[in-house]
């Protein structure tokens, strides 16, 4: 039950930090709508099966069994991931650029994602560093990579309240 309470808070929390953030980048609709499939049967019972409390059960789900149908349904029904911009082209796989509202909204998914694993140890520069580590193991559009990363390093060198305004004055169409 300890399992079931503790992914609940989680992600409660997670979708409320969303929320907050993307109503400060004036994304209102994407702030209520953000990760409502976290709700869903398939992605509860991996939530709750595999929660630890410091990251997401989706990791360990992929650890124990090789792969996640919880990331894989999650994925396909959220814009804000760039794994949902693959598709099919005429020399396989491509990635797609991203909308930028969406970029904008994994921006906040990411910020909130670090201040919610890391807790007090949470620094502005915690979301890039993370994006860092995986950046090389992407299939991203480089526009929304650069996008990404330059948004995350912008919160690293100047906060998040002067990120969230260069945001809504510089960045949002």
């Amino acid at each position: 039950m300890n399992k079931v309470i503790g992914h609940l808070k989680t992600i409660n929390k997670h979708k409320y930090m969303v929320t907050k953030l993307c109503f400060r980048c004036h994304l209102y609709k994407q702030g209520i709508l953000h990760d409502l499939s976290k709700y869903s049967i398939c992605e509860l019972k991996t939530g709750f099966k595999y929660y630890q409390g410091y990251r997401s059960p989706i990791d360990a789900q992929k650890e124990d069994i090789g792969y996640s149908l919880s990331w894989l349904h999650h994925k396909g029904r959220n814009k804000h991931h760039w794994e949902y911009w693959l598709d099919n082209g005429p020399n396989g796989i491509q990635p797609v650029k991203m909308p930028t509202n969406y970029v904008i909204e994994m921006f906040c998914d990411r910020v909130a994602a670090s201040m919610i694993y890391q807790k007090d140890k949470y620094k502005d520069d915690s979301a890039l560093i993370y994006y860092e580590n995986g950046r090389n193991r992407i299939m991203i559009h480089p526009e929304t990579d650069k996008l990404i990363h330059h948004l995350l390093q912008y919160l690293a060198n100047n906060g998040l309240d002067k990120t969230v305004d260069y945001i809504v004055k510089e960045i949002k169409e």
